[in-house]
């Protein structure tokens, strides 16, 4: 597996917008488990609807007592109408997630601390072009959402890992039901192939960029487990990368 150096952010100032903070770390971790281990990470969880990254995103905050972030779904204010008329709202639920997205990445990067993700802004791309595929999403509005997507890179570090947690579709339709969140009760099969189509690409193209660890979260159930895998496979690898741009559009 290839890896890279994790990014270190210089000291920047301490910026929070509302809404964007992250949960904070438990107290009294452990030495074996605290984040020297590691040094400075920014760790991303990514995955498809319902594989698990909030449960591990929290799992792996508290034992490695770092700050842990979550995707913006209780306050999402276009959810809702993006599930009932997808096809209207897409365009907006997009911008409205790469804005939050961003803020959220950004104050990872400015308080300088080790931090879990759960769910990059990288993935946001996914679902774009997957609605731009389908035709739900007008292909002007996509241009505009890649070019935005593009010229804000260009001001984000990059995380210094991405775990996957490689879910199949149907596992992915059966745990949305066993979690029965009333705004995802209306998503399709079809809807969640043509997402793992665009999360297999996305990560042949991400890992090119940023290393991934590619998991069957199956058989890494328990926060030990994971920071086990992370240090295995991430911190005692050595490798040379050239590293370029990720293009939300490939």
């Amino acid at each position: 597996m290839q890896t890279q150096t994790p990014v270190r952010s210089p000291a920047a100032p301490h910026t929070i917008a509302d809404g964007s903070g992250p949960a904070q770390p438990a107290r009294g971790t452990s030495a074996a488990s605290s984040p020297e281990v590691f040094g400075n990470i920014f760790i991303g969880i990514a995955g498809m609807i319902g594989a698990g990254k909030s449960t591990l995103a929290t799992a792996l905050g508290k034992h490695l007592g770092i700050d842990t972030y979550y995707e913006p779904v209780a306050d999402n204010e276009y959810l809702a109408d993006f599930y009932r008329d997808t096809a209207r709202y897409s365009f907006a639920m997009q911008v409205y997630l790469l804005n939050r997205r961003f803020q959220q990445h950004q104050e990872i990067i400015w308080r300088g601390r080790s931090a879990v993700q759960d769910r990059t802004i990288y993935e946001d791309s996914i679902f774009a072009k997957m609605l731009a595929k389908t035709g739900l999403m007008d292909e002007r509005d996509y241009r505009t959402y890649v070019e935005l997507f593009r010229n804000m890179s260009n001001f984000m570090c990059k995380p210094s890992v991405i775990v996957f947690l490689d879910v199949s579709p149907e596992a992915s339709a059966e745990r949305i039901r066993m979690r029965s969140r009333d705004v995802e009760q209306k998503i399709e099969l079809g809807y969640l192939q043509a997402l793992n189509d665009g999360y297999q690409e996305f990560i042949e193209s991400i890992s090119k960029v940023i290393p991934v660890i590619r998991i069957d979260y199956e058989r890494f159930a328990t926060a030990e487990d994971m920071a086990e895998v992370i240090r295995r496979e991430y911190l005692d690898a050595s490798f040379l990368r050239n590293v370029t741009r990720f293009d939300p559009a490939r």
